[in-house]
């Protein structure tokens, strides 16, 4: 493979992952053309900026702007490699939708020649790649694509899923090992050569269906884990017994480490990606479908809970603290704390004071609510009934003695030491 500054590369998808991955490919010397089918993005990023919040990302995308390394499209050109970044949501049956997946692959087709490599990072289905590649081989019957082809293909095809955690975007894409499928071993060596041009991490090659399912099977286990904490969470408080202590004790024995419980569970990696594989298997899955209804069923709970304890209060004004999926970031997408604070808005009304250091404002959820966006230290001053929905780091800071007659409700176990009492007197609540 040539050196990376010989190379062109098309990220297609500028987005949460799209945007980071294009602007690291950049900063090793490669040329590199983003690809969205948004002409606000695309704007956005030709005057090196950035249309998301990620730690360092604005600064490095102006850098490698203004030394011609990176710039944006609606259209795509002719490359040499190719990495697909687009989002792979799932439906309202909880199937996966691939079709932007597909529609990328449609886009970049025309423009592919012989020697090109086609990366899909996107989180998806086992068997994506392969219609990835049967799609292109569709549209370019004149290219030998593998696995629609019979002797030595033209194209390399790969699956390489990113595995990095927002507000460490930029570190962890560089830093983490990278699990590299190829439609064939030729392929995934391929891609190997390209990723060590730009990763420190381990390279490591396999099939590009067991690629997929690594990606799917990591969050799962994560889910399936958070599952058994907010299950517990919600056996313990209805035993009168904080689920915080229980999990510290129980964690001191050397082989358990149980995780810590919350409002359910966030983000669009974690709560999605295991109905992709229940969605392959639905025989089989039954801990990983049972994980997911746990988990939804736990955001549910905290709704119930959260709204008898404002009806017993009838005079007290709420804050619901935190917005995000999870702490210290400026993301909302499928987060649980935007579920219950925009049920308990709908309900409430103007009653319900939102708190989100990392908003400038509401997400849409909260339209018509009457519900506001606050500062701290005005729900702080204003609020008698403190609903815990994301432990930022300056939730955590606010000392005993600004909400020790605070009514809290505490799904995060941010405040060990809350005074406990009946409701109305400072209790703290298990999550």
């Amino acid at each position: 493979m040539p050196t990376a500054s010989d190379q062109k590369v098309v990220v297609v998808g500028l987005g949460y992952i799209g945007l980071p991955t294009a602007a690291v490919i950049a900063r090793a010397g490669a040329h590199v053309l983003g690809l969205d089918v948004s002409q606000h993005i695309v704007d956005t990023v030709n005057e090196g900026r950035v249309h998301i919040e990620e730690v360092d990302l604005h600064g490095l995308v102006q850098g490698v702007v203004d030394r011609g390394l990176l710039r944006a499209s609606l259209t795509p050109e002719a490359a040499d490699s190719f990495v697909i970044a687009v989002p792979t949501p799932i439906r309202e049956d909880h199937k996966p939708d691939i079709s932007y997946v597909l529609s990328a692959a449609r886009t970049i087709a025309p423009v592919l020649k012989p020697g090109d490599l086609v990366i899909l990072e996107s989180t998806s289905p086992v068997g994506t790649t392969e219609q990835v590649a049967k799609m292109i081989a569709d549209a370019r019957p004149d290219l030998k694509v593998p696995g629609h082809c019979t002797g030595t293909p033209d194209l390399y095809i790969a699956y390489c899923p990113e595995r990095v955690l927002p507000g460490r975007i930029l570190i962890e894409l560089v830093n983490n090992d990278r699990v590299i499928g190829g439609i064939t071993p030729r392929c995934a060596r391929k891609a190997m050569g390209f990723y060590r041009q730009f990763v420190r991490g381990a390279c490591l090659t396999t099939t590009a269906r067991a690629a997929e399912m690594v990606k799917l099977v990591e969050n799962s286990y994560r889910d399936v884990n958070i599952a058994f904490a907010n299950e517990l969470s919600m056996i313990a408080e209805g035993m009168g017994i904080d689920v915080w202590d229980v999990i510290a004790l129980a964690n001191r024995h050397p082989r358990v480490n149980i995780l810590q419980p919350g409002p359910g569970v966030g983000g669009h990696c974690i709560a999605v990606d295991p109905w992709f594989l229940v969605a392959g298997d639905p025989e089989n899955s039954h801990i990983i479908r049972t994980a997911r209804e746990v988990n939804e069923a736990k955001t549910d709970y905290v709704i119930g809970r959260a709204m008898r304890m404002i009806d017993e209060n009838p005079d007290a004004r709420v804050a619901c603290l935190g917005l995000a999926f999870k702490p210290n970031i400026d993301d909302f997408r499928e987060s649980p704390a935007v579920t219950v604070a925009a049920a308990l808005a709908r309900r409430f009304g103007e009653r319900i004071a939102l708190v989100e250091p990392y908003a400038a404002g509401l997400p849409m959820e909260f339209a018509g609510t009457g519900a506001n966006l606050v500062e701290l230290d005005d729900a702080l001053a204003e609020c008698d009934l403190l609903i815990v929905l994301v432990d930022h780091d300056m939730f955590r800071s606010i000392p005993l003695d600004e909400r020790a007659d605070k009514i809290v409700y505490d799904t995060r176990g941010l405040w060990p030491d809350q005074p406990r009492g009946e409701v109305g007197k400072g209790l703290r609540r298990a999550a």
